[in-house]
């Protein structure tokens, strides 16, 4: 009978997980991209960027966005990393843009991207933005993220039309 026991315990843990999981919808990874980056400021030790950043929701319920942590990478090389707390509504299969203000040691990333390209154009640049999208609501509060594509420096960023809902 004693080595029933530990089964049985073992069973119930099990149960209550699965029931535990089954509590709650399970949100998909919400869809980050990077639409343009614009330089704000620069000088010999820093440089300031405005980033635009699209998030698409592919849920079927809003999500409540508490803020985010980010790795950006340029070429490969990383450009930006950190934490952006804006708040907003992210709604039911929608879609929101914000702006995120980074600085960047030109050392060690600015400098780094106009090396490789040359002289040439800040135009189609390979990115990839990785990390984690703060969320009020759910099982899980942190809901990774990681993203590819390409982006322009070239073109100015216009004002946002709507600013994301702030909560």
């Amino acid at each position: 009978m004693a080595r029933f026991v530990p089964r049985v315990l073992l069973l119930a843990l099990l149960a209550a997980v699965a029931a535990c999981s089954s509590f709650g919808p399970k949100l998909e990874t919400p869809q980050l991209t990077l639409l343009g980056i614009q330089i704000m400021s620069a000088d010999m030790f820093a440089q300031q960027f405005k980033v635009r950043v699209k998030v698409v929701n592919p849920n079927d319920l809003a999500v409540a966005v508490e803020g985010l942590e980010y790795d950006i990478l340029l070429m490969g090389d990383s450009f930006a990393e950190g934490t952006s707390n804006d708040v907003f509504l992210l709604p039911a299969r929608g879609e929101a843009e914000f702006d995120m203000l980074v600085t960047t040691n030109f050392v060690s990333s600015f400098g780094r991207l106009l090396s490789r390209v040359g002289g040439g154009k800040l135009e189609n640049i390979d990115y990839e933005i990785s990390g984690k999208v703060f969320v009020d609501k759910g099982v899980l509060r942190r809901i990774p993220f990681s993203h590819r594509g390409t982006v322009d420096f070239s073109r100015a960023l216009k004002p946002l039309k709507s600013e994301p809902r702030q909560l």
